[in-house]
């Protein structure tokens, strides 16, 4: 990738850093769908549903700068970037463990049983709930030396066919339409592998299409519109949140990721009074990823938090605040003596 091009890329990776965490402050709200009022729970459905991009435009952008990439040592590889992420994600794991001990001792909960069960549900899913992308990625990574030399030897035509079946069975996961499927086993293309190879697809191959903002505003707006009413729908049905239109790896929430995708390759251009800024909050954004939860659950504790004012103004200033605390935590991490081991940069 030419190094002008990296400016968009690192301002979506900025974008969708932030609309992660507003996905984490916005999301208890509509867990308690049928126990608080409408009008809140539609606040919360509606922002939620407007960021579950933020995974699959992480995915995508690993697609667009780790599948061109040739790989002549799979050991150096995997040193220079597998290692880059583990080593982070096993420190701060253990700060969010210690966080979780302390607490317990402190509520009068923890005994030898309870350590024992906190250690061993965090090396199997994460200590902290966000870790499961850490776990999706460290897998990702360690198959894309292989899937770049596929992906690299093949057609254009080849890989539009890789990505119809793919898109295929996220259609076929659609609520009573599973049920009329014949059971075709295409396991091979399905999962999240799909996004860093949709987002190689659509980094090196233009769509050709008149009045592309509009058609992107207008996908977006409807898919959003679809996740947001759809999980409305299902959870009324059920009498529960329901939340399968929240997922990742659905057609609605990969029409945005793949729109909002395109809008950023083609009509964000480098400003240079910001891009020294931009290139700031990208170059810590895993490093926030890792510690905003922890941030955010501090904060919380102080009473900043969705619902200390109207539940849309709450959001915005709870997310911004975790934002700019979680950067600061990582750039002064990232000081420290080995700080980059550790800060992820």
């Amino acid at each position: 990738m030419k190094k002008d091009n990296i400016y968009w890329i690192d301002s979506l990776r900025v974008f969708a850093t932030i609309a992660v965490i507003v996905l984490h402050v916005a999301a208890p709200i509509v867990y308690q769908f049928g126990s608080i009022s409408g009008t809140v729970w539609w606040i919360g459905n509606i922002i939620d549903s407007s960021v579950r991009f933020c995974v699959p435009i992480f995915l995508m952008i690993s697609g667009v700068l780790l599948l061109s990439k040739d790989y002549s040592s799979i050991r150096g590889y995997l040193k220079k970037r597998v290692l880059r992420i583990f080593y982070p994600f096993l420190f701060w794991s253990i700060i969010y463990l210690l966080k979780d001990i302390l607490y317990y001792s402190y509520m009068g909960s923890m005994n030898i049983h309870k350590i024992d069960e906190l250690i061993k549900n965090g090396v199997i899913s994460g200590v902290s709930y966000h870790f499961w992308y850490i776990y999706l990625i460290i897998g990702l990574y360690l198959v894309f030396p292989l899937l770049s030399k596929w992906i690299k030897n093949s057609t254009k035509r080849e890989i539009e066919y890789f990505l119809t079946l793919w898109f295929i069975t996220l259609f076929i996961t659609f609520p009573f339409i599973s049920s009329f499927i014949p059971k075709i086993n295409i396991i091979y293309f399905s999962g999240f592998i799909g996004f860093p190879i949709l987002g190689y697809y659509l980094n090196n191959y233009d769509i050709n299409s008149n009045n592309k903002k509009i058609v992107y505003f207008l996908l977006i707006v409807i898919s959003i519109t679809i996740t947001a009413i759809g999980t409305f729908i299902l959870s009324n049905f059920k009498n529960k949140f329901i939340d399968w239109f929240y997922n990742y790896l659905t057609p609605n929430v990969t029409i945005v990721s793949i729109c909002i995708f395109l809008y950023f390759k083609e009509f964000v251009n480098p400003n240079e009074k910001i891009n020294s800024i931009i290139r700031f909050f990208s170059k810590y954004s895993y490093g926030i990823y890792l510690v905003h939860i922890l941030v955010l659950w501090s904060i919380q504790k102080i009473g900043l938090y969705y619902n200390f004012i109207n539940p849309i103004i709450g959001i915005i200033i709870t997310s911004l605040v975790c934002f700019v605390l979680s950067t600061i935590i990582i750039y002064f991490v990232n000081k420290f003596p080995l700080g980059k081991y550790i800060a992820g940069t």
